[in-house]
């Protein structure tokens, strides 16, 4: 079975496309060569209609390689255009279930000046923007889903909402608050591999449509691995 034939696409019109992608797959290519979402969408379009030469196809929401969900792609570039407005004047919603280690809150709202270090392209803290003239202030609310036990540990599966949108802003924040994503060893998970998978998901994503204005709402919940089935806790999104 192709990329394309595995594809699973949520909503499409000639204005975008909202697909799935699978961990470990690019969010657009790079020098590695590997398979990569754009790519695999442009040729979709071009197998589904028939399209000959060169597509247009705008990348509007990014997903880090480890990091499965939902992501929108623009058809047009009015449509780019206007998501990119909406997305610099936080219009644009994007939901993340996280599995994180430990026990948290049952709810709360994080919020750091972070700084991407040279050397391993991390994010670390600041005390406060005028630290450091590259700090980005990153804000992100959060609700525990539940808690639960495997392998001897305790885990948590929370519903994270991005207030803002900064490079590794989820995975920095909660290891910041000290319940690192699990497998994330980049930013302090010390726990079993698990596949090497990055209990990390967008789930939601809503925002208007570029041309008629209509709010799409548009959800996928993972399933399996650690997740196990996520429709069986009812999820409840604000």
């Amino acid at each position: 079975m192709t990329a394309t034939e595995r594809l699973k696409v949520l909503y499409e019109d000639n204005h975008l496309i909202v697909a799935v992608k699978e961990p470990d797959v690019l969010s657009q290519g790079d020098a590695s060569g590997d398979v990569d979402m754009t790519t695999i969408i442009k040729e979709y379009i071009k197998e589904k209609y028939h399209k000959p030469g060169g597509v247009y196809l705008g990348l509007v929401s990014r997903l880090d390689r480890r990091v499965g969900g939902l992501m929108v792609f623009a058809r047009t570039s009015k449509a780019a255009a206007r998501f990119s407005r909406a997305i610099r004047d936080r219009e644009f919603r994007k939901d993340y279930l996280a599995i994180v280690a430990g026990e948290t809150n049952a709810s709360g709202e994080l919020t750091d000046y972070l700084v991407k270090t040279r050397k391993q392209g991390r994010m670390v803290a600041t005390a406060a923007e005028s630290a450091d003239e590259t700090a980005r202030l990153a804000t992100l609310k959060y609700r525990k889903i539940k808690t639960f036990r495997y392998d001897g540990k305790i885990f948590s599966v929370l519903l994270v909402n991005l207030v803002t949108g900064r490079y590794n802003q989820i995975r920095a924040q909660l290891a910041l608050a000290g319940h690192p994503i699990v497998g994330d060893f980049k930013y302090g998970y010390r726990g079993n591999n698990y596949d090497d998978r990055l209990g990390l998901f967008c789930c939601r994503l809503a925002f208007r449509h570029p041309t008629t204005n209509a709010l799409l709402d548009i959800r996928r919940l993972p399933s399996g691995w650690l997740w196990g089935n996520m429709e069986d806790d009812q999820i409840e999104f604000e």
